[in-house]
Protein backbone atom coordinates (compact mmCIF):
# COMPACT_ATOMS: atom_id res chain seq x y z
CA UNK A 1 0.00 0.00 0.00
CA UNK A 2 1.34 3.42 -0.94
CA UNK A 3 1.77 5.63 2.10
CA UNK A 4 -0.28 8.80 2.55
CA UNK A 5 2.01 11.82 2.23
CA UNK A 6 1.93 14.27 5.14
CA UNK A 7 3.40 17.71 5.65
CA UNK A 8 3.77 19.45 9.00
CA UNK A 9 2.90 23.13 9.53
CA UNK A 10 5.21 24.26 12.31
CA UNK A 11 8.60 23.18 13.63
CA UNK A 12 8.39 23.26 17.42
CA UNK A 13 8.38 20.60 20.14
CA UNK A 14 4.99 19.17 19.20
CA UNK A 15 5.99 19.04 15.51
CA UNK A 16 8.96 16.87 16.52
CA UNK A 17 6.63 14.40 18.22
CA UNK A 18 4.42 14.20 15.15
CA UNK A 19 7.49 13.66 12.99
CA UNK A 20 8.50 10.73 15.21
CA UNK A 21 5.00 9.29 14.93
CA UNK A 22 5.03 9.62 11.14
CA UNK A 23 8.46 7.98 10.95
CA UNK A 24 7.05 4.94 12.74
CA UNK A 25 3.81 4.80 10.73
CA UNK A 26 2.90 1.94 8.43
CA UNK A 27 0.40 4.04 6.50
CA UNK A 28 1.80 7.59 6.44
CA UNK A 29 5.08 9.34 5.68
CA UNK A 30 6.47 12.84 6.28
CA UNK A 31 7.40 14.66 3.06
CA UNK A 32 7.95 18.33 4.01
CA UNK A 33 7.58 21.11 6.58
CA UNK A 34 6.53 24.76 6.36
CA UNK A 35 6.41 27.69 8.76
CA UNK A 36 6.87 31.42 9.16
CA UNK A 37 10.56 31.27 10.15
CA UNK A 38 12.45 29.68 7.27
CA UNK A 39 15.63 29.26 9.31
CA UNK A 40 13.82 27.21 11.95
CA UNK A 41 11.88 25.31 9.29
CA UNK A 42 15.14 24.47 7.52
CA UNK A 43 16.72 23.17 10.73
CA UNK A 44 13.68 20.97 11.34
CA UNK A 45 13.80 19.78 7.73
CA UNK A 46 17.48 18.91 8.04
CA UNK A 47 16.85 16.74 11.09
CA UNK A 48 14.22 14.75 9.20
CA UNK A 49 15.74 14.70 5.73
CA UNK A 50 12.88 16.57 4.08
CA UNK A 51 12.52 19.91 2.26
CA UNK A 52 11.30 23.11 3.91
CA UNK A 53 8.58 24.94 2.01
CA UNK A 54 7.03 28.39 2.29
CA UNK A 55 3.39 27.33 2.35
CA UNK A 56 0.94 24.41 2.27
CA UNK A 57 0.36 25.20 -1.41
CA UNK A 58 4.05 24.53 -2.10
CA UNK A 59 3.85 21.29 -0.15
CA UNK A 60 0.89 20.17 -2.24
CA UNK A 61 2.45 21.26 -5.52
CA UNK A 62 6.11 20.33 -5.05
CA UNK A 63 5.88 17.36 -2.67
CA UNK A 64 2.50 15.88 -3.68
CA UNK A 65 1.37 16.10 -0.07
CA UNK A 66 -2.04 14.60 0.65
CA UNK A 67 -2.52 15.93 4.16
CA UNK A 68 -0.97 18.25 6.73
CA UNK A 69 -0.68 18.34 10.52
CA UNK A 70 -1.00 21.88 11.90
CA UNK A 71 1.20 22.28 15.00
CA UNK A 72 1.62 26.05 15.12
CA UNK A 73 0.64 28.13 18.21
CA UNK A 74 -3.07 27.68 18.85
CA UNK A 75 -4.13 31.28 18.08
CA UNK A 76 -2.99 30.50 14.50
CA UNK A 77 -4.68 27.11 14.14
CA UNK A 78 -7.80 28.36 12.36
CA UNK A 79 -5.95 30.50 9.82
CA UNK A 80 -3.35 27.84 9.07
CA UNK A 81 -5.92 25.06 8.81
CA UNK A 82 -8.04 27.08 6.38
CA UNK A 83 -4.94 27.98 4.35
CA UNK A 84 -4.08 24.28 4.14
CA UNK A 85 -7.60 23.28 3.15
CA UNK A 86 -7.56 25.92 0.43
CA UNK A 87 -4.37 24.28 -0.86
CA UNK A 88 -6.34 21.05 -1.26
CA UNK A 89 -4.89 19.22 1.74
CA UNK A 90 -6.70 17.14 4.33
CA UNK A 91 -6.00 18.67 7.75
CA UNK A 92 -5.25 17.22 11.17
CA UNK A 93 -4.98 20.22 13.49
CA UNK A 94 -3.56 20.31 17.01
CA UNK A 95 -5.83 21.10 19.93
CA UNK A 96 -7.56 23.38 20.52
CA UNK A 97 -8.67 23.70 16.91
CA UNK A 98 -9.66 27.34 17.49
CA UNK A 99 -10.33 29.85 20.25
CA UNK A 100 -13.85 30.79 19.11
CA UNK A 101 -16.79 28.76 17.82
CA UNK A 102 -17.11 31.02 14.78
CA UNK A 103 -13.55 30.12 13.76
CA UNK A 104 -14.21 26.41 14.29
CA UNK A 105 -17.30 26.77 12.10
CA UNK A 106 -15.25 28.46 9.37
CA UNK A 107 -12.79 25.56 9.41
CA UNK A 108 -15.57 22.96 9.26
CA UNK A 109 -17.33 24.82 6.43
CA UNK A 110 -14.09 25.16 4.43
CA UNK A 111 -13.39 21.44 4.69
CA UNK A 112 -16.95 20.52 3.73
CA UNK A 113 -17.02 22.86 0.74
CA UNK A 114 -13.86 21.23 -0.63
CA UNK A 115 -14.82 17.65 0.29
CA UNK A 116 -11.73 17.37 2.48
CA UNK A 117 -11.29 15.77 5.90
CA UNK A 118 -10.72 17.93 8.98
CA UNK A 119 -9.57 16.16 12.13
CA UNK A 120 -8.49 17.44 15.55
CA UNK A 121 -5.64 15.97 17.58
CA UNK A 122 -6.88 14.41 20.80
CA UNK A 123 -4.42 11.60 21.40
CA UNK A 124 -5.57 10.95 24.96
CA UNK A 125 -8.67 9.32 23.46
CA UNK A 126 -6.32 6.45 22.55
CA UNK A 127 -5.22 5.77 26.13
CA UNK A 128 -6.50 2.31 27.10
CA UNK A 129 -8.00 3.80 30.27
CA UNK A 130 -10.01 6.44 28.38
CA UNK A 131 -11.17 4.01 25.71
CA UNK A 132 -12.82 1.90 28.40
CA UNK A 133 -15.14 4.85 28.97
CA UNK A 134 -15.37 6.29 25.48
CA UNK A 135 -17.00 3.38 23.68
CA UNK A 136 -19.71 2.79 26.27
CA UNK A 137 -23.27 3.86 25.60
CA UNK A 138 -25.89 5.43 27.86
CA UNK A 139 -27.32 2.10 29.03
CA UNK A 140 -23.94 1.11 30.42
CA UNK A 141 -23.83 4.07 32.75
CA UNK A 142 -27.38 3.60 33.85
CA UNK A 143 -25.97 0.58 35.37
CA UNK A 144 4.06 23.95 26.50
CA UNK A 145 4.79 26.55 29.11
CA UNK A 146 2.48 29.29 27.95
CA UNK A 147 3.25 32.91 27.41
CA UNK A 148 0.41 34.30 29.48
CA UNK A 149 -1.17 37.02 27.34
CA UNK A 150 -4.58 37.45 25.73
CA UNK A 151 -3.06 38.57 22.42
CA UNK A 152 -0.41 35.86 22.32
CA UNK A 153 -2.33 32.90 23.70
CA UNK A 154 -6.01 33.86 23.75
CA UNK A 155 -6.33 32.57 27.30
CA UNK A 156 -4.55 30.72 30.07
CA UNK A 157 -5.10 27.40 31.80
CA UNK A 158 -8.44 26.87 30.02
CA UNK A 159 -6.95 26.85 26.52
CA UNK A 160 -3.46 25.59 27.37
CA UNK A 161 -3.73 22.82 29.94
CA UNK A 162 -7.39 21.75 29.85
CA UNK A 163 -8.42 21.00 26.22
CA UNK A 164 -7.70 17.26 26.44
CA UNK A 165 -9.89 16.76 29.49
CA UNK A 166 -12.62 19.03 28.07
CA UNK A 167 -12.53 16.95 24.88
CA UNK A 168 -12.94 13.74 26.87
CA UNK A 169 -15.87 15.21 28.80
CA UNK A 170 -17.66 16.09 25.56
CA UNK A 171 -16.74 12.70 24.04
CA UNK A 172 -18.27 10.87 26.99
CA UNK A 173 -21.37 13.08 27.44
CA UNK A 174 -22.14 14.52 24.01
CA UNK A 175 -22.82 18.00 22.58
CA UNK A 176 -22.65 21.01 24.89
CA UNK A 177 -25.96 22.82 25.46
CA UNK A 178 -24.98 25.57 27.92
CA UNK A 179 -22.10 26.78 30.08
CA UNK A 180 -22.06 28.88 33.25
CA UNK A 181 -18.51 29.62 34.28
CA UNK A 182 -16.02 31.92 35.91
CA UNK A 183 -12.24 32.27 35.87
CA UNK A 184 -9.57 34.05 37.91
CA UNK A 185 -5.86 34.69 38.11
CA UNK A 186 -5.23 33.51 41.66
CA UNK A 187 -1.46 33.65 42.08
CA UNK A 188 0.28 34.37 38.78
CA UNK A 189 0.52 38.20 38.81
CA UNK A 190 3.16 38.20 36.07
CA UNK A 191 0.63 37.01 33.48
CA UNK A 192 -2.66 38.58 32.46
CA UNK A 193 -4.72 35.47 31.75
CA UNK A 194 -6.49 32.81 33.82
CA UNK A 195 -4.80 30.27 36.07
CA UNK A 196 -8.06 28.85 37.50
CA UNK A 197 -11.63 28.32 36.31
CA UNK A 198 -14.86 26.65 37.36
CA UNK A 199 -17.96 25.88 35.32
CA UNK A 200 -21.29 24.09 35.27
CA UNK A 201 -22.26 22.52 31.95
CA UNK A 202 -25.53 21.15 30.61
CA UNK A 203 -25.24 18.66 27.75
CA UNK A 204 -27.83 17.95 25.08
CA UNK A 205 -27.95 14.36 26.37
CA UNK A 206 -29.39 15.66 29.63
CA UNK A 207 -26.14 15.15 31.52
CA UNK A 208 -24.91 17.78 33.97
CA UNK A 209 -21.19 18.45 34.33
CA UNK A 210 -18.96 20.38 36.72
CA UNK A 211 -15.48 21.57 35.77
CA UNK A 212 -12.56 22.67 37.96
CA UNK A 213 -9.38 23.75 36.17
CA UNK A 214 -6.35 25.19 37.94
CA UNK A 215 -2.58 25.39 37.89
CA UNK A 216 -2.42 27.60 40.98
CA UNK A 217 -2.19 24.76 43.52
CA UNK A 218 0.86 23.00 44.91
CA UNK A 219 0.97 20.08 44.54
CA UNK A 220 -0.78 20.30 41.22
CA UNK A 221 -4.25 18.95 40.63
CA UNK A 222 -4.23 15.58 38.92
CA UNK A 223 -6.15 15.66 35.66
CA UNK A 224 -9.21 13.47 36.06
CA UNK A 225 -12.52 12.98 34.29
CA UNK A 226 -15.27 11.19 36.26
CA UNK A 227 -18.68 10.12 34.95
CA UNK A 228 -21.58 9.29 37.29
CA UNK A 229 -24.56 7.48 35.79
CA UNK A 230 -28.24 7.97 36.54
CA UNK A 231 -28.34 4.81 38.66
CA UNK A 232 -25.26 5.82 40.62
CA UNK A 233 -22.62 3.73 38.84
CA UNK A 234 -19.42 5.68 38.27
CA UNK A 235 -16.35 5.44 36.05
CA UNK A 236 -13.29 7.63 35.84
CA UNK A 237 -9.86 8.12 34.36
CA UNK A 238 -6.78 9.98 35.56
CA UNK A 239 -5.19 11.15 32.33
CA UNK A 240 -2.22 13.10 33.73
CA UNK A 241 -0.21 13.03 36.94
CA UNK A 242 0.28 15.93 39.29
CA UNK A 243 2.95 17.50 37.07
CA UNK A 244 1.46 18.52 33.73
CA UNK A 245 3.15 16.76 30.82
CA UNK A 246 4.66 19.38 28.52
CA UNK A 247 5.55 18.01 25.11
CA UNK A 248 9.28 17.66 24.67
CA UNK A 249 10.10 19.28 28.01
CA UNK A 250 8.90 17.24 30.98
CA UNK A 251 8.37 13.55 31.50
CA UNK A 252 5.20 11.65 32.29
CA UNK A 253 5.28 10.76 35.98
CA UNK A 254 2.90 7.83 35.77
CA UNK A 255 0.71 6.14 33.19
CA UNK A 256 -2.93 7.15 32.84
CA UNK A 257 -5.27 4.77 34.64
CA UNK A 258 -8.88 4.24 35.66
CA UNK A 259 -9.11 5.60 39.21
CA UNK A 260 -12.87 5.05 39.67
CA UNK A 261 -15.09 2.19 38.52
CA UNK A 262 -18.28 1.10 40.29
CA UNK A 263 -20.15 -0.39 37.34
CA UNK A 264 -21.90 -3.48 38.75
CA UNK A 265 -19.93 -6.65 38.19
CA UNK A 266 -16.74 -4.84 37.18
CA UNK A 267 -15.60 -3.20 40.41
CA UNK A 268 -12.82 -5.75 40.88
CA UNK A 269 -11.19 -4.97 37.52
CA UNK A 270 -9.50 -1.71 38.58
CA UNK A 271 -6.32 -3.29 39.96
CA UNK A 272 -5.99 -5.59 36.94
CA UNK A 273 -6.44 -2.70 34.49
CA UNK A 274 -3.93 -0.55 36.36
CA UNK A 275 -1.31 -3.31 36.10
CA UNK A 276 -2.06 -3.88 32.42
CA UNK A 277 -1.89 -0.17 31.62
CA UNK A 278 1.38 0.31 33.52
CA UNK A 279 2.93 -2.61 31.61
CA UNK A 280 1.67 -1.23 28.29
CA UNK A 281 2.98 2.24 29.09
CA UNK A 282 6.42 0.88 29.99
CA UNK A 283 6.83 -0.66 26.52
CA UNK A 284 6.15 2.48 24.46
CA UNK A 285 7.42 6.04 24.14
CA UNK A 286 4.33 7.87 25.44
CA UNK A 287 5.55 11.24 24.16
CA UNK A 288 4.59 10.31 20.59
CA UNK A 289 3.00 6.84 20.60
CA UNK A 290 -0.58 8.04 21.00
CA UNK A 291 -0.10 10.70 18.33
CA UNK A 292 0.89 7.79 16.12
CA UNK A 293 -2.28 5.88 16.88
CA UNK A 294 -4.43 8.87 15.95
CA UNK A 295 -2.43 9.61 12.79
CA UNK A 296 -2.83 5.97 11.76
CA UNK A 297 -6.59 6.12 12.32
CA UNK A 298 -6.86 9.42 10.43
CA UNK A 299 -4.87 7.98 7.52
CA UNK A 300 -6.98 4.84 7.31
CA UNK A 301 -10.13 6.96 7.41
CA UNK A 302 -8.82 8.86 4.36
CA UNK A 303 -7.97 5.65 2.53
CA UNK A 304 -11.28 3.98 3.34
CA UNK A 305 -13.39 7.11 2.81
CA UNK A 306 -14.95 7.02 6.26
CA UNK A 307 -15.40 9.37 9.20
CA UNK A 308 -12.31 10.11 11.29
CA UNK A 309 -12.57 9.37 15.01
CA UNK A 310 -12.11 13.04 16.05
CA UNK A 311 -13.77 15.35 13.54
CA UNK A 312 -13.91 19.11 13.32
CA UNK A 313 -17.39 18.90 14.79
CA UNK A 314 -15.95 17.01 17.77
CA UNK A 315 -13.24 19.63 18.23
CA UNK A 316 -15.92 22.32 18.10
CA UNK A 317 -17.47 20.96 21.30
CA UNK A 318 -14.21 21.59 23.17
CA UNK A 319 -14.12 25.13 21.79
CA UNK A 320 -17.69 25.64 23.04
CA UNK A 321 -16.61 24.70 26.55
CA UNK A 322 -13.56 26.98 26.52
CA UNK A 323 -15.31 29.92 24.90
CA UNK A 324 -18.36 29.40 27.10
CA UNK A 325 -16.39 29.92 30.31
CA UNK A 326 -14.84 33.17 29.08
CA UNK A 327 -18.13 34.47 27.64
CA UNK A 328 -20.05 33.52 30.77
CA UNK A 329 -17.75 35.55 32.99
CA UNK A 330 -17.85 38.49 30.57
CA UNK A 331 -21.66 38.59 30.48
CA UNK A 332 -22.07 37.36 34.08
CA UNK A 333 -24.58 34.79 32.96
CA UNK A 334 -25.41 31.57 31.16
CA UNK A 335 -24.04 30.96 27.66
CA UNK A 336 -26.31 28.80 25.50
CA UNK A 337 -25.45 27.02 22.25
Amino acid sequence: MEKTRFGIYGYGKVAELHAKALAASNAATLVSVCGRDQEKASRFAGRWGIPARNSPAEMAGQDSADAIIVTTPHPLHAAHAIESLQAGLHVLVEKPMALAVKDADAMIDEAASRHLTLGVISQRRWYPSTRRLGWRDETYYRSDPWRGSWTGEGGGVIVNQAPHQLDLLAWFLGPVKSVYGSWANVNHPYIEVDDSAVATVHFASGALGSILISNSQKPGIYAKVHIHGSSGASAGVQTDGGAMFIAGMSGVLEPPFNDLWTIPGQESLLDQWKREDAEYFSKIDPTWHFFGLQIEEFTMALIEGRRHAVTGEDGRETVKLMEGIYRSQAKRGLVEY
